[in-house]
């Protein structure tokens, strides 16, 4: 009993001297970051804790405008744990158990997230402070199923979920028991990323046979972390106790120098009560850089690179614009004087081209692929729904707009820095665009004159009932009617004045509008003008027929509505989520864009959607 008292007083020690070595420490400035100049970043270690903020001199003088935040209060913190096949077994377990004791006592304002990492890293869960969303990422967690570590590459996807969110303090905390062998990004990358982020990295090295600390000693230490060291799993769970007890004791301080690059300045930091500290800093000799010169062009000299030889290139650079811009204003000048002078010289003045001579090459092109692709069946369906809209296009010109549309949402998309399955898809909507505006206007045009036709038919009939001919009643309508309709009649004797058999005409104009109560009044009236018979009352008897036709058409699609806008619904509330929740957390989805299991979910997703779709759409339609 006396020996497990004394296990107990020992550990309780430790822990107490844990949480207290940053309280002996004094003042520390550990890291000085300059690659968002003249913004500098500073992390200081008080053992004040949040009770006294810092106050920073640079050269002696208080510095204006200083930002700091102590990142043991509000924070975003993403816990990446490598579960790399050689972390099988007690370790993953012990780490797990180990991050949810740090997730269960963290400050209530503090939002985590988890991120796994082997071959390739995986975010679990996004920034929250719910730690339900943690909770259960953590629990799911299990060794991956390749071989492979790729460290660098979770702490960039680490860092970029960071940076997205509002709160100023950003904390990574890493743990991983072997180096990195997978990733694409390197260890300057890593560490850059993470700088601009402002993200300060804490590593946690399970230091087995043959363990090399030293690339996690850097990434800690060029981003103002620490690296922790366990000689086993049993104590990370002290690991992580420390991590939050320093991190109470960390200050991050940011404010606008008013050095030059290339300039030596002193930084010294002052709390009350626990000390002060100073650091020597030499401002970086270019903006953003974190310490090493940049690479120079080889067309250049060096001394163009200094401040001197810089201010004698801009001005070489001013001079040649200034020539240029001479030069082409007394070319203009030149010719519109040679052309004033034309008619009293005897000089021929040159006509200007007309848009359309400006066009041939255009009209050449579009000439071609229509002798190319005219023969192809969507290429004439294209046709006939330009000409079903009375859209002022021909189909090679619709091609055209659809495929410089698509070209102009894709480099949209690939500016945005967008994946190459989102430029595609991209592509694709943006060629969609144009086919769906002339889809809608072929449809609003076709239902115009769907509503029409059994007024058109009564007044032919009421024509030939007072002795008018079958043409004349045609030219009423075209008279007294509204477009569409007047327009295709119109059309329709135009080309029976030219000598096409009104039947022709009449057909075809049928074919084109793509009427099936058209085709079937034009073929009852040319069957009764070869048989013989009252005219006047079988358009009478079609109307009737036409408008029951439409009345129950639109009786099934009132009793279809609801259906027609479950699917509506359904199909439209994947999109509406996805949506949703990446506005509210970003970095939520990212397994689903960025993994080849999230791209073929979202294949599998979308073929789904598909087949449901056209089963509701066969469900809610009728033809009649």
């Amino acid at each position: 009993m006396r020996s497990r008292l004394r296990l107990l007083a020992a550990a309780a020690l430790a822990a107490a001297l844990a949480t207290a070595a940053p309280a002996s420490a004094g003042v520390a400035l550990t890291d000085v970051d300059a690659s968002s100049f003249p913004t500098i970043h500073l992390t200081v270690i008080s053992s004040a804790g949040a009770s006294v903020t810092p106050s920073l001199t640079e050269n002696g003088r208080p510095v204006v405008g200083l930002v700091a935040h102590n990142l043991g209060r509000a924070k975003a913190v993403v816990l990446a744990v490598d579960d790399s096949r050689s972390m099988r077994g007690r370790p993953l377990a012990d780490a797990i158990s180990a991050a949810q004791g740090f997730v269960a006592s963290k400050p209530p304002a503090d939002a985590i997230a988890v991120e796994e990492f082997g071959p390739t890293p995986v975010l679990l869960s996004g920034l929250s402070t719910a730690t339900i969303d943690a909770d259960a990422a953590l629990r799911n967690l299990g060794v991956a199923s390749r071989q492979g570590t790729a460290l660098y590459d979770a702490v960039e996807a680490a860092t970029t979920q960071l940076a997205a969110s509002p709160l100023a303090g950003r904390v990574l905390i890493v743990l991983t028991d072997g180096r990195d062998v997978s990733s694409r990004a390197t260890l300057t990358s890593a560490i850059a990323a993470a700088r601009r982020a402002g993200v300060g990295v804490y590593t946690i090295g399970l230091e087995g046979v043959g363990f090399d600390p030293t690339a996690l000693q850097q990434l800690a230490q060029q981003t103002g972390g620490r690296y922790y060291g366990a000689a086993s799993t049993a104590a990370l769970s002290g690991v992580y106790s420390s991590i939050a007890a320093r991190l109470g004791h960390t200050w991050r301080l940011s404010y606008v120098t008013a050095a030059r690059p290339g300039d030596h300045v002193a930084l010294g930091v002052n709390v009350a009560g626990a000390g002060s500290a100073g650091k020597p800093f030499t401002v970086p000799a270019a903006a953003g850089d974190v310490g090493t010169a940049s690479n120079a062009s080889p067309l250049l000299p060096q001394a163009a690179y200094r401040p001197v030889g810089t201010a004698v290139l801009a001005g070489i650079v001013g001079l040649l614009v200034l020539v240029a811009a001479y030069l082409a204003l007394g070319l203009r000048r030149g010719a519109w004087l040679r052309n004033r002078l034309a008619a009293h010289t005897g000089g021929v003045r040159r006509a200007r081209r007309s848009s359309r001579q400006r066009l041939v090459g255009f009209s050449m092109i579009l000439r071609t692929t229509e002798r190319a692709l005219g023969s192809l069946r969507p290429w004439q369906a294209m046709q006939r729904m330009l000409d079903r809209g009375e859209t002022p296009l021909r189909a090679a010109e619709l091609f055209y707009i659809c495929a410089g549309t698509g070209i102009a949402v894709g480099l949209m998309a690939a500016v945005a820095g967008s994946n190459p399955l989102v430029i595609l898809v991209a592509m694709a909507g943006g060629a969609l665009v144009p086919l769906v505006v002339v889809w809608h206007r072929m449809r609003r045009r076709l239902g115009a004159f769907e509503t029409q036709l059994p007024d058109l038919l009564i007044t032919i009939a009421a024509s030939l009932k007072a002795g008018h001919s079958f043409k004349q009643g045609l030219q009423a309508v075209v008279d007294e009617g509204q477009p569409p309709a007047s327009t295709e009649l119109k059309r329709v004797l135009t080309e029976s004045g030219l000598g096409r058999p009104l039947d022709e005409s009449l057909s075809e104009m049928s074919e084109r509008l793509g009427s099936k109560n058209l085709e079937f009044a034009i073929t009852a009236v040319t069957i009764q003008r070869q048989v013989g018979g009252s005219l006047a009352g079988l358009f009478d008897m079609v109307a009737d027929t036409v408008r029951q036709r439409q009345q129950f058409a639109r009786k099934i699609r009132s009793l279809t509505a609801m259906g027609r806008m479950s699917a509506y619904t359904l199909i439209g509330l994947p999109f509406f989520l996805m949506l949703a929740i990446s506005v509210m957390n970003p970095g939520y989805l990212h397994p689903l864009f960025h993994t080849s299991a999230g791209h073929s979910l979202l294949f599998l997703g979308l073929g789904m959607m598909a087949v449901g779709s056209a089963l509701l759409k066969k469900i809610v339609s009728f033809k009649g």
